[in-house]
């Protein structure tokens, strides 16, 4: 094994562990010795990644997030309905996107991410400024949800199929 690949595998074997990874369990894992470890975390940290040292181990200080696009479907009405079964259970609806059948395909970000955002959103929509985008392909649209977890994007997904919003593939 290179130096490269020992280090791309000690960045995995640390974002990997919710708790921290000792020197020594890396150093007896990868059979090299513990300078070797703390010279690869060095160059690790060289590379642009935020390695916490601790007494107890390495930890990986970056933000753990999923994410997942649903085509989903619904009135005016039900979008407050929508942007609250994602919010509510710790999702962020990034965007909204649209395939046009002239224009192709047409984006725009949202980045709603609590009840407040939600609601300021409608009420942009219900003032008139715009009209969403669903509204030119017979409601049909897609949302990037970004999460915390697979787990959460799993919730987020039998929300959305329970209240009749998501579109499954035929």
């Amino acid at each position: 094994m290179t130096g490269t690949e020992r280090r791309n595998q000690i960045v995995e074997r640390i974002r990997k562990n919710a708790v921290p990874v000792s020197g020594t369990m890396l150093a007896k894992e990868f059979e090299v010795s513990r300078q070797v470890i703390v010279q690869d975390i060095a160059l690790i940290r060289a590379a642009g990644y935020d390695i916490i040292s601790t007494h107890r181990g390495y930890l990986l200080n970056e933000p753990i997030s999923v994410n997942r696009v649903f085509k989903v479907q619904h009135t005016d009405e039900q979008t407050e309905e929508e942007l609250y079964s994602i919010v509510d259970l710790g999702g962020t609806v990034a965007n909204v996107m649209v395939n046009h059948k002239i224009y192709g395909q047409m984006e725009a970000e949202l980045n709603i991410n609590s009840r407040k955002k939600a609601k300021d959103f409608i009420d942009d929509i219900k003032s008139g400024k715009s009209s969403p985008l669903k509204n030119i392909t017979s409601n049909y649209h897609y949302h990037k949800v970004v999460a915390d977890s697979e787990e959460t994007l799993d919730m987020i997904e039998e929300a959305l199929q329970e209240k009749g919003f998501l579109v499954t593939a035929n």
